[in-house]
């Protein structure tokens, strides 16, 4: 077939990605955005810290991100996402707006974190009770716990892993497992919503899973930063049966009732054993 008639490929918009060093998802994050966006990823400097909240720090520094995102200028993204949830809650809410400030000025370009992307998707969803599952440690976790809670969001129930390496080699069965606990209803009821926690915890397949069995939407990290991130160009994620980009999931799930839900709030270690909180 001769194909020089046709004039090349169709233009492409594009996303710009600063992960993490020891990011290793790149192909799921690839899973939900369609044909006509490109993602351009870099990675932030080694440090040797397991993941911690030091490592947490350490990654979202002000300058190792706007180093990052002047690495991208070149291929002109329309939009940068910073594709970490520790780093990006670990400075709280003002700590995560600065973190946006800091990137759109070295890019010159809107800006998002996971952290924020995680609020914008709890209001679309209308969540106010929401259950964790995390692979982190028991402080890193806590920590996750109270930026929510800045978002008037009551968590129902966390189950946490206590990782603090190779966070992407984590199972679907282990991610099933903990998400099946950390919703059960416990002494605060039942949640209007499950949130997996860590852009290096592997969630794409298993959420459909999780929502036909559990009856309310499951959000991941990676979803709610692609999601975001296209959101700022005009377009939609790509995500058959997942509530949150899928209106038609939707009714398969127990969504919330009438009342107001989440609000984006105003600017006012050792490894562990897995737990539930």
């Amino acid at each position: 077939m001769d194909v020089s008639s046709l004039g090349g490929p169709g233009p492409q918009r594009g996303v710009g990605v600063v992960a993490p060093f020891d990011f290793a998802l790149d192909r799921e994050l690839w899973r939900w955005v369609p044909d006509e966006v490109s993602l351009h990823l870099t990675r932030t400097p080694y440090v040797p810290v397991e993941v911690s909240l030091d490592l947490a720090r350490l990654v979202s520094e002000h300058a190792t991100l706007g180093d990052a995102v002047r690495t991208l200028t070149t291929v002109a993204p329309e939009v940068v996402a910073y594709a970490c949830t520790s780093g990006s809650f670990v400075g709280g809410v003002v700590g995560e707006r600065a973190m946006c400030e800091a990137m759109s000025r070295a890019g010159a370009v809107p800006a998002i974190t996971t952290s924020g992307a995680l609020l914008e998707a709890l209001v679309e969803l209308d969540v106010r009770r929401l259950a964790l599952v995390t692979p982190y440690t028991v402080s890193v976790t806590r920590v996750l716990e109270g930026y929510v809670a800045l978002a008037g969001v009551t968590v129902t129930g966390c189950a946490y892993m206590g990782l603090t390496r190779h966070i992407w080699k984590v199972t679907y069965r282990e991610v099933v497992d903990m998400a099946r606990r950390a919703a059960a209803r416990g002494r605060l009821g039942a949640a209007d919503a499950l949130f997996l926690s860590c852009t290096n915890l592997p969630t794409y397949d298993v959420i459909p899973q999780l929502e036909a069995e559990l009856r309310i939407p499951v959000i991941s990290a990676n979803q709610v930063t692609v999601w975001a991130a296209l959101r700022r160009l005009g377009t939609r994620a790509v995500g058959p049966y997942q509530a949150l980009i899928d209106a038609s999931a939707r009714a398969g799930t127990a969504l919330p009732g009438q009342a107001s839900g989440a609000v984006l709030p105003d600017v006012p270690e050792e490894k562990q054993q897995e737990g539930w909180t």
